[in-house]
């Protein structure tokens, strides 16, 4: 599946994330059910990222938010805050 890339304007500056079409369409889901546009949804991601690339971390911010509404536990709120975004150690997968 090939990356669709897509540009924004986040805090005055332009960006833009290379994302595959099922993060898109997950995207717009949660923008459209907490009434957000895509790019303010984005803009929130890219405050908690820190040095993570910004399509990583909408990805990994993706899969946390489903893995916690399938009933799992998400790494980020166990790391500490939402604001972390944690690497896997060697060795586990």
């Amino acid at each position: 599946m090939k990356p669709v890339k897509r540009s924004f304007s986040i805090a005055g500056h332009r960006t833009s994330i290379s994302l595959e079409a099922p993060f898109w369409d997950a995207l717009r889901d949660i923008a459209r059910s907490e009434g957000k546009a895509v790019a303010a949804l984005v803009a929130e991601i890219d405050r908690q990222r820190g040095a993570t690339n910004l399509s990583s971390a909408v990805r990994v911010w993706l899969f946390e938010r489903y893995r916690t509404a399938a009933g799992g536990t998400s790494r980020l709120s166990a790391a500490g805050t939402d604001t972390d975004f944690p690497t896997i150690p060697k060795g586990e997968t």
